[in-house]
């Protein structure tokens, strides 16, 4: 195989981080390591993967047929479709906590002795029909939304709050309404497809913060902490430049760079048209602490290190990838700052996207070890030249990332929740090699003054894990599919016992 095709198949594998493989943390043992009593000590969801698969409740008001994700993993044209590493799996095997919600809730409080929960909305149980478009206000848009979707997500926030589980609330968890968003088709036909999701700015900027606004005002009165949009970048990696077995978001298509950037310039602006919105009608302060809304993205940050630490070259490696991965995105919507090439230095600069957070969320999953190539693998974007080093496996545990991550974010001056860290596969671990160590870097970070608020663990229980169906496991509790009862594992009663001890 060529350099240029192994450089595009190692490539392919980033995907999105999520899981683990070797150890590797520096962080010394602190038997003392206690946690703030107001530290937010959660499990995070996102309704797409929980929802489905209700043990007494007809499919048909279960699942959501409307989006983007629902079409991606059922249509069978593209689950034969090869190329998409599409698992084929059932939704009705995810956990169903559409109807569950309520005992699933009392768990993470009385087993898991957590205080919060993240957990997300979808646009397209609130908004099915193409004719939400034609709102132009977010009064008007409330003529179009359903009822008894709206019904049922204060139901379910209600249950977390009496179980006294503070509302993370993530407001775009990679999904979008059909109607926005056609996957099938811009995969098939991208320059023909109408509906084009995050590569059409005007409609899609407008839309998203109707509907933010619509959920501010609407639940403002439970929720006072909002996220806007989750991991824009790893997103668009795996929608536009290098869909792989690891992630396949739609469209599903490779190296479509300039697409890949206008994407992720529109997420940019989506995110200040949803901080404005939830800021402007979310007037309510739901937890009496004197503010009605907090608002901010959730970023996947990866710690980067050389392949070589002796070789100049990889430095340089590093710095690019942590500019490309972990920074364009907050650049943008701390600074304003827009880079269009991709060579490190803005090419402009708005004033109506700076400063559209209150705090970063942070998902941290793994450690990727990168090389300088002799070239862009993209012509024109000078710093998409650095290439991982797989040799390790691409799910690294290496619990001192996320104290690195935690300082290398902290430099934007905003206050840190780590909104996702997760093991995958845990189903024999005892906490003691991944759980505690990540918990004892984090806990280094905030003895050194860097301001963390919680921390969530991805997740409360198996669920369906995107293009992989059930295969990733990943919660606390483990799911048997067939009978939908969970089980507590090991991690997750040491995760309680943390929870409950607030520290070590």
């Amino acid at each position: 195989m060529s350099r240029a095709r192994t450089t595009v198949a190692m490539l392919l594998a980033l995907g999105a981080a999520s899981g683990c493989s070797s150890d590797g943390t520096s962080t010394p043992p602190n038997p003392e390591a206690n946690f703030p009593k107001s530290f937010l000590w959660g499990t995070a969801i996102a309704g797409f993967q929980v929802d489905a698969g209700c043990p007494t409740l007809p499919a048909a008001q279960c699942e959501d047929p409307n989006s983007d994700w629902y079409q991606w993993v059922t249509d069978p044209d593209l689950v034969a479709e090869g190329g998409n590493a599409l698992s084929g799996e059932p939704l009705s095997h995810a956990p169903g906590m559409w109807e569950t919600y309520d005992a699933d809730f009392a768990r993470a409080r009385d087993e898991l002795h957590t205080n919060a929960l993240r957990m997300s909305i979808e646009w397209s149980r609130l908004f099915p029909s193409r004719a939400a478009e034609g709102a132009k206000t977010v009064e008007a848009l409330a003529a179009f939304a359903d009822a008894d979707a709206v019904a049922h997500y204060r139901a379910m926030f209600k249950s977390a709050r009496d179980h006294g589980l503070t509302l993370l609330v993530t407001l775009n968890h990679y999904t979008l309404p059909l109607w926005i968003h056609d996957g099938k088709a811009c995969h098939q036909d991208l320059d023909a497809c109408a509906d084009r999701g995050w590569l059409d700015g005007a409609r899609i900027v407008p839309a998203i913060g109707l509907y933010a606004g619509f959920c501010a005002k609407t639940f403002g009165d439970q929720v006072d902490l909002w996220a806007t949009v989750n991991e824009p970048f790893g997103m668009i990696l795996s929608a536009y430049i290098l869909p792989s077995p690891e992630r396949t978001n739609p469209p599903g298509l490779a190296l479509h760079i300039p697409e890949a950037v206008t994407g992720l310039e529109n997420l940019i602006a989506g995110n200040a048209a949803m901080y404005d919105a939830v800021h402007k009608y979310d007037t309510m302060d739901a937890d009496g602490d004197g503010v009605a809304a907090r608002v901010g993205p959730v970023k996947a940050v990866v710690a980067f290190a050389p392949a070589d630490p002796d070789n100049p070259d990889d430095a340089i490696a590093v710095q690019h990838a942590d500019y490309v991965w972990n920074r364009v995105f907050i650049n943008g919507v701390v600074r304003g700052e827009l880079d269009h090439d991709l060579d490190g230095t803005p090419d402009e600069t708005r004033a109506d996207l700076a400063g559209r957070l209150d705090f970063i969320g942070i998902n941290y999953y793994t450690r990727l070890d990168v090389q300088l190539l002799g070239g862009p693998f993209a012509p024109g974007y000078a710093w998409a030249d650095f290439l991982p080093n797989l040799d390790a496996g691409l799910f690294v545990v290496y619990p001192q990332g996320l104290y690195e991550v935690v300082k290398n974010v902290a430099g934007y001056g905003k206050p840190i929740i780590i909104t996702e860290n997760g093991m995958l596969n845990p189903t024999d671990d005892s906490g003691e090699s991944y759980l505690v160590p990540h918990l004892r870097a984090l806990h280094r970070a905030m003895s050194e003054g860097y301001a963390v608020e919680g921390y969530f663990y991805w997740s409360l229980v198996d669920n369906y894990e995107w293009n992989h169906g059930m295969d990733f496991k990943l919660g606390l509790y483990a799911l048997d599919v067939a009978t939908k009862a969970r089980t507590l594992r090991p991690i997750g009663q040491r995760y309680g016992e943390i929870t409950r001890a607030r520290g070590f």
